[in-house]
């Protein structure tokens, strides 16, 4: 009987420590979830563009603009973004003549990054400038546009231009397509060089077919 009384006070005791232990944990208030660590912004990179593939752009806005539009000048811009010896830059600026219009037209294919660049992307440039005898006489056809600036630049350092890039290997390289008035085509002058007066350097290449033209 004594034995019966000891078993039957324990299954007492050992339900009422359940019952505590599960009251604490239900009444115990639960942590609030830590909120997730923001992930840290990923730094946009600058986009490079050859000189071709930023002028397929231009001319897409520019025949938008006009439906005659052609060029009379491409020129790449400087940047602390590259030095342009891979025949790329982040940004190219167009100018673009419309006989139709009478007017002239700047636009710009931008790739920077920089504060102080043009917008990200293609857009125009300012209002439109005058059409004259001599914006007219600079224009060529776009079709004639064959060769890329990554290979003029090849094409220029073999002729003279290793040299400059191994005695300074942050020279700067700026590139210009103009038709040259001799054989009607368009050339990239591949300029050595900070601008067109201060430079080291000239390479002109035929941008129909790449043949190397002349040192300017």
């Amino acid at each position: 009987m004594k034995l019966y009384r000891v078993a039957f006070a324990l299954i007492v005791i050992s339900a009422a420590l359940l019952t505590v232990g599960c009251s604490s944990t239900e009444n115990k208030p639960s942590t609030p979830a830590q909120p997730a660590a923001a992930a840290p912004p990923q730094k946009k990179e600058p986009v490079l563009y050859t000189g071709q593939e930023a002028f397929a752009r231009m001319m897409g806005l520019a025949l938008k603009w006009a439906p005659d539009a052609e060029p009379a000048r491409v020129e790449s811009v400087l940047t602390p973004e590259t030095t342009g010896q891979d025949g790329k830059a982040t940004i190219w600026r167009g100018y673009f003549v419309s006989p139709s219009r009478r007017a002239t037209k700047t636009i710009v294919c931008s790739g920077s990054r920089q504060p102080d660049a043009p917008p990200f992307g293609v857009s125009p440039e300012g209002a439109e400038g005058a059409y004259n005898a001599a914006s007219a006489s600079l224009v060529f056809s776009h079709y004639l546009l064959k060769t890329d600036t990554d290979k003029a630049f090849e094409v220029a350092q073999q002729h003279g231009g290793e040299v400059l890039v191994k005695k300074d290997a942050q020279q700067p390289i700026i590139y210009v397509l103009l038709k040259d008035p001799k054989g009607n085509v368009p050339v990239w002058y591949v300029i050595y060089g900070a601008s067109e007066k201060d430079r080291k350097g000239i390479g002109v290449i035929n941008a129909t077919t790449g043949a190397f033209v002349r040192a300017g």
